[in-house]
Formats: structure tokens, C-alpha cells, sequence
């Protein structure tokens, strides 16, 4: 095996590749179902088990590292977040902490705790009881306000409470909603449920990186959202003020020291109020929705590469924020709910000028579900060009040319519709 070897909790096989480029030794942590031949190929080591399973994980990981000797635990995942942070803890290799871990895991516990030590960066916040519980938030904190879990993922169970009148039906939809199936629900079971402050503002994500206690923010990605509060688009650099991105990386800069981000990559979300940002929620890992791709394409910084090659000494630390070469977009593809029948338009959107990448998810025969979560889009567009008004433009472009035809269930009835990325949902 190599000298230095890192540990990799789940993720992507980019990261197994992009760590063996930088000269490390892979052990890899994985579920048995997604371990493949490509895999088997590049690691050094691999340990096959359910890696949320801290029982078994543990006395695993202890007996692996005195085998193996690996120096450091990284993940790009959400749901390896909390294992790798108990990784760290239990062999002391200085990463993020497993407190830390749920802290921003758990978004009712990082509202408590940033009402303590940073209000000024947060919003008021209560745990859902019972359909009271939400009038009485109302009552006392204004309305509209929003409704969320504790524990979720893709914009699952995201609502906005309008008025009084609308929390029988909120309330409804929680007691539906609580330990339901869906697509991720043994890694994010939706249980518990808070309310907090409705901010309004534009929506940015801002994607950093920790040097040893040392943040540096690498990009302010832009976010535009359905009505329904899923992503529907993102582009990089955000279009704010100078002034406006600055308040926005002092906002940052003092969540991720009030929460105790030593180390990684981080994906905090944040609203520009009339009063200054205000965090919406944060992640110790690189920001999902291929917002990598775009930092990397804007600036050249590749934050997962980072992610997993940082911590062992392979990669020198940013002395500074990377200079933008260009702006890089997204927009995602949306269809209506039904049997896909066709899929339309993808040479030519593929032929716009400044495209990157035109994915598309589904084929004819698969079924397309209502638009609820992430996980319910059906493709994706990238495109780069030299300012974000032209890199928007041309993921519109090639977004209108794709044609995703669709024939309702029978209970619908109705002819074959075509719906694209430009359609409104939500």
C-alpha cells in the first residue's frame, strides 16, 4: 500500500480516484449493494458494511486502523457526515467532530445553538408538537413561516405556512409525512419537524473550505427555486453587490466558528434579508447539485479534490479565495408526472454554444413523479460562459430544447404532454 492512506466513508468513485491521483492509499468504507468492480479496482482496502451502523462500524474502523494505519476519515456525503466525525473522535485524527457533525445535521440543534453564541445570523425556531404548536408559533412569531425536518434532505416535506387558516392541512401533511417511505428514508427518516422565520431575500449557497481553523470561502453560488422551495437552477458567481457578498462571508465566516468547523469543506445556505444574511441551514461536506462542477469550472478550484486529499498533506492549503474565470449555470429538467414516452431535443440542446453537459435521467417506460423533492427532477443542464447572465441563458436554451414526453396514469386521463426545464412547477 501506499505511505499515507486515507479513510473514505461512501460518496462517489470520483473520490476514490481523485485521492489515488494524489499519490494516497484508499481504504474504502461501503455499503456491500454499492461496491462495484471499479471500485474493487482502485482501493487498497475496503470494508463492506451498513456504514450507518455505528455498532458494527466502530470496533471495524478501530481494528482497520491498526491494521492499516490509515491517517485521516473524509466523506462528500450527507449521510457520512456523523460517522466520519465519530471516526474522528474515536481514533483522535483531527478532523470534524461527531458534535459538530450534529449540530449541523440536526437543524433544530444548530438554531439552538446559534441563538446562544450568533443570533444575529439566525432566526427564531421551535420543534413541531402538535397542530397548536404551529398556530402558536404563528401567533407569536408572524406569518408566513416555514416547516421543515429536523432531519431532511432535497426539500422533502418543505412547507410555507401562509396564514392560521393553512395548519390543519400543515399539521395533516406532518402526521402523513412522518415515517413515511421514500427515496433516501433509511438515511434520512422523516420524523421530527421544526418552524422557523420565514426570510425573505435571494437565496445564495456558499461553498468553503477550512484550513485548520482558517475559512476560506471559495465561491457564492446563486440559487433559484420552485415555488415549493426545490432547487430549480444555480449559478456561479452569484449576481450581489460587492457589499452585499461581503456581509454574506462575515456571515458565513462566523457560523462556521460558532459551530467549530476545524477542518473540510463546507455548504452553508444563507438569505439576504432586508436586516443583513441570515443562515438557513449548513453542511460539512461539498454542496450536492453538481454546485462542485460549477466552482470548479468558475474557478479551477476542485472542492472535492480537496475533500478527500486535504487532511493527509497532499494538497498545499489556499492562501486566498480563487480569482473567477468565468461563470458556470445549471438548470434542471422537469416533466410532467406521468409514463415517459419520448425523450426530445437532446442533439440540439447539446449543440448550444457554452453547454457543458445535458443529462437526462429518465427513458421511455419510467415514471416520472410529482415535482415534491430533488429527487423528483428528471435531468440536469450545464453550461459556462463569460458572465452568469450568459451562462444562465444558455442552460435556458438548451433546457427549452429537451422534451420530455409524458402520458398521465389512467386516472388522469389526458393526451401525451412535452414538458422541458423551462416549464414552472411547484
Amino acid at each position: 500500500m501506499s505511505e499515507e492512506r486515507v479513510l473514505i466513508v461512501g460518496g462517489r468513485i470520483e473520490n476514490v480516484r481523485k485521492a489515488k491521483e494524489a499519490g494516497l492509499g484508499v481504504v474504502l468504507l461501503q455499503r456491500p449493494d454499492e461496491f462495484t468492480d471499479a471500485h474493487a479496482a482502485l482501493v487498497d482496502a475496503a470494508l463492506l458494511v451498513d456504514w450507518t451502523d455505528w455498532s458494527v462500524v466502530g470496533p471495524l474502523v478501530a481494528a482497520a486502523h491498526r491494521t492499516l494505519g490509515f491517517g485521516s476519515v473524509v466523506t462528500t456525503t450527507e449521510a457520512g457526515a456523523e460517522p466520519a466525525g465519530r471516526i474522528n473522535d474515536l481514533l483522535g485524527l483531527g478532523g470534524v467532530s461527531y458534535e459538530v457533525t450534529r449540530l449541523l445535521r440536526d437543524k433544530l440543534s444548530m438554531r439552538r445553538h446559534l441563538a446562544a453564541v450568533a443570533p444575529s445570523i439566525s432566526v427564531a425556531a421551535a420543534e413541531v408538537d402538535d397542530r397548536a404548536s404551529l398556530e402558536q408559533f404563528g401567533a407569536h412569531h408572524g406569518y408566513p413561516f416555514i416547516v421543515k425536518p429536523v432531519d431532511g434532505v432535497g426539500s422533502l416535506g418543505v412547507r410555507l405556512v401562509e396564514s392560521a387558516g393553512c395548519t390543519a392541512e400543515v399539521w395533516e401533511e406532518i402526521t402523513r409525512l412522518r415515517g413515511s417511505d421514500h427515496r433516501f428514508s433509511r438515511l434520512f427518516p422523516l420524523g421530527r419537524f421544526l418552524m422557523e422565520e420565514y426570510v425573505p431575500g435571494p437565496e445564495l449557497s456558499v461553498e468553503a473550505f477550512t484550513f485548520a481553523g482558517r475559512h476560506v470561502v471559495v465561491a457564492l453560488t446563486e440559487k433559484l427555486t420552485y415555488g415549493n422551495f426545490v432547487e430549480r437552477g444555480h449559478v456561479v458567481p452569484a449576481r450581489v453587490s460587492p457589499a452585499d457578498e461581503a456581509a454574506v462571508v462575515a456571515c458565513v465566516t462566523t457560523l462556521l466558528d460558532a459551530i467549530g468547523v476545524v477542518s473540510g469543506p463546507s455548504h452553508t445556505e444563507v438569505r439576504l434579508s432586508d436586516g443583513g444574511p441570515r443562515v438557513i441551514e449548513s453542511h460539512n461536506r461539498p454542496g450536492g447539485d453538481r454546485i462542485r462542477d460549477l466552482v470548479e469550472e468558475s474557478t479551477g478550484f476542485d472542492i472535492e479534490r480537496y475533500a478527500v486529499v486535504w487532511q493527509s498533506g497532499a494538497l498545499p492549503a489556499l492562501a486566498e479565495r480563487p480569482p473567477v474565470l468565468r461563470s458556470a449555470a445549471t438548470r434542471f429538467l422537469v416533466a410532467d408526472p406521468g409514463t415517459v414516452t419520448a425523450v426530445e431535443g437532446l442533439a440540439e440542446a447539446r449543440a448550444t454554444a457554452g453547454v457543458v453537459t445535458v443529462d437526462v435521467a429518465v427513458e421511455p417506460g419510467e415514471e416520472v413523479r410529482p415535482l415534491r423533492s430533488s429527487w423528483d427532477r428528471v435531468g440536469q443542464v450545464v453550461a459556462v460562459a463569460g458572465d452568469p447572465d450568459a451562462a444562465v441563458a444558455a442552460c435556458e436554451k438548451a433546457a427549452a430544447a429537451v422534451g420530455i414526453v409524458t402520458v398521465p396514469g389512467d386516472d388522469e386521463g389526458g393526451e401525451g404532454r412535452r414538458s422541458g426545464a423551462a416549464d414552472q412547477a411547484g
